[in-house]
């Protein structure tokens, strides 16, 4: 994973860098180089441009004045105003390169419209380096530079919003002296986590068992079976208590039929025997004897175990579990899980639930974080609109589960799921996309990803 680094950490990484004999000029001549690289790029050229810096009194200020000098050595008029002398109306230019403030500022940045685009120095002025939360009204950017390593105020909030595309660029300080369990998972780590099926795998290897659906609510159970076998499980058995005839599912799912209450003692006999992983939750509904029975359920499961929707309202945070669990809650799941809702600092928030229940927890979000319990985290941030649709949830249920059933492991499988998700999102068409479009693009995303590491030259 590309490491994260929370502001107050990089002070410390650059105070170390400087200790240990690297000048703190070089470090801005090499920032402001790489600003006004892509300055130029933004610019397609030099001839005729003209370009507005906005220096603030810190490094970031300092970054932007050595790209305002390099710009104009290439050719750029160039004007750079303080942040404490802008004028009310910025001259018309052909960009406009934020430097104002850093991920360290404090109080509220209201600037004048910009009227170009925009490229940030770090991190957009005005937004918390750590929350992503904007502090007054930042300009919008069309791309921003980040130096060493990314800060986690890019992706929540207001910073995911503004930031626009985050280019990360050396300067000659060692990442690796950063003290963080943060990371952005890439292209890479899922081609790693990804588990291959055996040559001599047969389908009871990879058994996966999904409890979803209810009278009127069996979209959910179809989709999440589905996702379960189209990524990684050898065979899904579903049981949806109380549905007969309307369920709907693939042909290769079983059903497991069980009435509609007493059910937890059916499952727990089935999934003793031969199954990898349980699912329970997806459109399972929230009578209190459901949720009794999710309760019985979680509490004696000795698999891993995938927990989602309804389920999430019944959990019992004081149950002693078994096995692995993993908890798949969006912001009101959260609130039902834990008491409140995430905070600012969406990663501290899932790490405390990671530890309160000694689980993985995944919470759900433009930007997607998972914790587990030791404090290490990883962020998802390949998705984008196509994902906020009725039912992806139940399709990321699904893919978590057959994953694990295919022997990831926890936090792997769910770091993977959600990549695969947004990714095969990404592969839908731009408008109208429905969450069994996802479930159809899974086989192909995953084949791109096994085809770049020779998986599939068999």
């Amino acid at each position: 994973m590309i490491p994260v680094v929370d502001p107050e950490e990089m002070r410390r990484v650059d105070a170390r860098a400087i200790a240990g004999g690297q000048p703190i000029e070089s470090l801005i001549e090499r920032a402001g180089w790489a600003v006004a690289l892509t300055a130029r790029r933004m610019l397609g050229g030099t001839y005729g441009r003209r370009v507005v810096v906005v220096a603030g009194p810190g490094n970031n200020g300092a970054d932007g004045r050595v790209a305002a000098r390099l710009l104009r050595d290439r050719g750029v008029s160039v004007r750079v105003f303080a942040v404490d002398e802008l004028p009310a109306v910025l001259p018309d230019v052909d960009l406009l390169v934020d430097a104002g403030f850093g991920t360290g500022f404090r109080g509220e940045w209201n600037p004048p419209p910009a009227p170009c685009r925009v490229l940030a120095v770090d991190i957009p002025s005005g937004v918390d380096g750590k929350t992503g939360i904007a502090h007054g009204s930042p300009w919008t950017c069309e791309r921003t530079v980040t130096f060493v390593a990314p800060k986690p105020g890019l992706f929540f909030h207001d910073g995911r919003r503004t930031s626009g595309h985050i280019d990360v660029i050396d300067v000659g300080i060692d990442v690796s002296t950063a003290r963080t369990s943060v990371g952005l998972v890439t292209r890479d780590d899922v081609e790693t986590w990804l588990p291959r099926r055996a040559s001599d795998a047969h389908k009871w290897s990879n058994a996966a068992c999904i409890v979803a659906g209810s009278p009127g609510m069996t979209g959910a159970a179809r989709l999440a079976s589905s996702a379960a076998m189209r990524s990684g499980a050898g065979i899904v058995h579903l049981v949806s208590p109380g549905v007969d005839s309307e369920l709907d599912v693939p042909t290769e799912v079983v059903r497991r039929p069980v009435c509609h209450d007493n059910w937890a003692g059916e499952v727990l006999e089935a999934i003793g025997r031969r199954f990898r992983v349980l699912a329970v939750g997806p459109g399972l509904g929230r009578s209190p004897a459901t949720s009794a029975e999710v309760r019985r359920l979680v509490a004696a499961a000795r698999v891993p175990l995938v927990v989602d929707g309804d389920a999430l309202h019944a959990f019992d945070p004081t149950s002693t579990r078994h096995a692995p669990t993993i908890l798949t809650p969006h912001d009101g799941e959260f609130a039902a899980l834990t008491g409140s809702p995430p905070s600012d600092d969406r990663i501290e928030s899932a790490r405390d639930a990671a530890r309160r229940f000694d689980a993985v927890v995944l919470l759900k979000g433009a930007t997607t974080v998972v914790a587990e319990p030791s404090g290490r985290v990883a962020l998802v941030v390949n998705a984008d609109e196509r994902l906020a649709t009725a039912g992806s949830g139940d399709v990321l249920t699904g893919t978590i589960t057959g994953l694990v059933a295919a022997g990831a492991a926890p936090f792997e499988a769910a770091s993977t799921a959600a990549w695969l998700c947004a990714e095969a999102a990404r592969r839908c068409a731009r408008h109208g996309v429905v969450a069994g479009d996802l479930v159809s693009s899974l086989p192909v995303v995953i084949d791109d990803v096994l085809a770049s590491t020779g998986q599939n030259d068999r």
